[in-house]
């Protein structure tokens, strides 16, 4: 069954360019309606010109698609709020958000400056909780919506020199986590997307044959899958040319240590047992942890719970 998107109304953030260019005119290809925000700054976040997103308008319209473009700041509130107050005004719903804008101030944790570290933290994690506050309430009230939280390996994982981006990028999983039990009863689902792509943000940074291979328009049909009607929820998709992959975050099964045991000397001798994978389950609310230890505890001292 072909996936479409008539009817629905998309915010792309970061669209002018790279992922968001090629998110945003695929989904118009399908049948939806796009705003184009982007504030038109260099990678580092410095600056700011409409043209890139016009052009991406100019192109969606080109082929018969509907488009508008616009340059709020994601990580000023009353900008964001305007941009989708003039989509309502436009359109009269908003079905879709994808939260793709971006910068990067790439340094080793000792040379960056706190400065340098909140500004990142500015525009992708309180960028996309800035966005995704806009719409909540539009989505809640018609029962329906669609988040895509952009992540990162580096924030999964780790890389070096950007301690400020991976804080941000596993920032937006602990947000995704929660709005996911928040908006379940409303057909709202949140997603996350950990994108490979050979953009001006990985430019010099991967070498010239695999950067050729790492095109947006690799990832884009993932991120196209998370927004459609039948997509998952709470779910980090991996993507990267061509080739895809789902990311989670598992918790070993553990164990329950007797009270003389429960010192750091009990926990060291007992490592094997708390590490060990068998077992091990992805967690849907944080609330199973604590039901867990409290059963493993309750098994170990003999005694009941009820």
């Amino acid at each position: 069954m072909t996936i479409r998107y008539d009817g629905k109304v998309a915010i792309v953030t970061g669209a002018g360019q790279g992922l968001g260019r090629s998110h945003a005119i695929e989904l118009a290809k399908r049948g939806a309606k796009v705003v184009i925000n982007d504030l038109g700054g260099a990678k580092d976040g410095t600056g700011g010109s409409s043209d890139a997103a016009l052009a991406v308008v100019a192109e969606i319209e080109a082929l018969g698609g509907e488009a508008m473009a616009n340059g709020a700041n994601v990580a000023k509130y009353d900008e964001v709020e305007a941009m989708v107050k003039a989509t309502m005004d436009k359109w009269g719903r908003v079905d879709i958000l994808i939260n793709n804008a971006g910068i990067l101030r790439d340094k080793s944790f000792t040379k960056g400056t706190l400065d340098d570290f909140k500004l990142v933290l500015d525009v992708h994690l309180m960028g996309t909780v800035n966005c995704t506050k806009a719409v909540w309430d539009i989505m809640r009230e018609q029962a329906y919506g669609r988040i895509v939280v952009t992540t990162s390996s580096s924030g999964l994982y780790g890389n070096f020199g950007q301690t400020n981006y991976g804080a941000a990028k596993l920032g937006v999983i602990g947000l995704m986590n929660t709005l996911v039990l928040e908006g379940a009863k409303y057909d709202i689902r949140v997603n996350g997307l950990a994108p490979t792509a050979g953009t001006r943000m990985t430019e010099g940074l991967i070498p010239e044959k695999a950067f050729d291979l790492l095109t947006p328009e690799t990832v884009t049909p993932g991120v196209l899958y998370l927004v459609s009607e039948d997509a998952p929820n709470k779910t980090i998709l991996c993507a990267g040319a061509g080739a895809y992959a789902v990311s989670k975050i598992v918790e070993t099964d553990g164990a329950w240590l007797p009270v003389e045991e429960q010192t750091p000397e009990g926990i060291a001798a007992h490592w094997d047992q708390i590490t060990a994978v068998e077992g091990e389950k992805v967690p849907q609310a944080g609330f199973e942890q604590t039901i867990k230890f409290t059963g493993k505890a309750a098994a170990g001292l003999g005694i009941s719970l009820d």
